[in-house]
């Protein structure tokens, strides 16, 4: 480390690990704050700096994320960069995980390929809560979103509230797509 430079404070490496731990375990502010028997406000307020953290928070706070005290009071372990999650198949469909969980705000992005054995959408459609997003980089996509049918083409983007009777399937050969899910939505994309 540069001889200009300190080393972070404690105070403000536990804020950020405790708000990195939290986000990574998809846990709310609420939820924590429950698991370690403290207001949610004084959480909320630890995590954004507006209040000084007390020696007697740190091992309730890691134990309601997890974690082991030295793992809440160390710096954050350097991740290799790379994703390396296995893909899944079901429902015609083979999913790449493109992100990791934790602090995409709750959206997961997939390379999808849409298998041609997709055409057959189901009775009824299915419904749920959230956005999709989808990015067609080859083929051609038919996309059921209520009453419509369209085909969406490579290099076309949709987005769409899932609360619109939806699916997406092959029109004449596989479809190679990028998606970006909430929660709900990859749950559904994930379990169909």
């Amino acid at each position: 480390m540069p001889a200009n430079q300190t080393e972070e404070p404690i105070d403000a490496r536990v804020r950020r690990r405790l708000r990195q731990l939290r986000l990574e375990l998809g846990l709310t502010l609420q939820q924590v704050a429950e698991r370690a028997s403290i207001d949610v406000s004084t959480l909320s307020r630890l995590e954004a700096g507006r209040r000084r953290l007390a020696l007697d928070h740190v091992p309730a706070l890691a134990a309601a994320l997890g974690v082991s005290t030295d793992e809440l009071l160390s710096a954050a372990p350097t991740l290799d960069p790379r994703i390396r999650a296995p893909s899944r198949t079901f429902a015609g469909m083979t999913m790449w995980p493109l992100t990791r969980r934790g602090p995409a705000g709750g959206l997961h992005a997939y390379k999808i390929l849409v298998s041609t054995d997709r055409r057959i959408p189901p009775d009824p459609l299915p419904v749920h809560e959230g956005h999709d997003w989808l990015y067609v980089l080859d083929g051609r996509m038919r996309l059921l979103l209520g009453t419509e049918d369209l085909t969406i083409e490579p290099g076309e983007a949709v987005e769409f509230t899932t609360w619109t009777p939806h699916w997406f399937g092959a029109i004449d050969g596989p479809v190679e797509l990028i998606g970006i899910f909430g929660p709900d939505g990859e749950q559904m994309h994930l379990h169909e």
